[in-house]
């Protein structure tokens, strides 16, 4: 497979912006569920441009897998685990007793998610860059 970590960094950032737009639209949920997106991408750049290849959703867990080799600040910890409830529950109504997804975000959520996103987007920049 060929090494396209910047590739994926790439789509990370666009993917923010996206969220931003979703954000200003009203579209809560989707702004949250496309900004752990674009942190599983970042995350996804750095286990490539390491040679790695890694499976899975969990923003906690992909840390988890680059511990070894790389320092990960608890800022960033904290933003992975404050994203990872937005994988499913943004999607899926049968994620809630009743009403659909866009019964239970609001911009705050949002706004959070999508600073949280740009911490670690910017985290695997800087890994990217050297």
């Amino acid at each position: 497979m060929p090494e396209r970590s910047q590739d994926r960094i790439k789509q990370a950032l666009r993917d923010i912006e996206s969220a931003q737009i979703q954000e200003e639209n009203g579209f809560y949920e989707w702004a949250c569920f496309i900004a752990h997106q674009a942190s599983e991408k970042a995350l996804k750049s750095v286990y490539q441009k390491m040679g790695g290849v890694v499976w899975g959703h969990s923003l906690s867990d992909l840390l988890k897998g680059l511990a070894d080799q790389i320092s990960i600040p608890q800022n960033i910890t904290q933003a992975a685990r404050s994203l990872e409830i937005f994988y499913i529950p943004t999607r899926y109504p049968d994620g809630w007793s009743s009403g659909s997804p866009a019964d239970y975000f609001f911009i705050e959520d949002a706004s959070n998610a999508i600073d949280h996103s740009r911490k670690i987007v910017q985290f695997c920049k800087s890994i990217l860059a050297g």
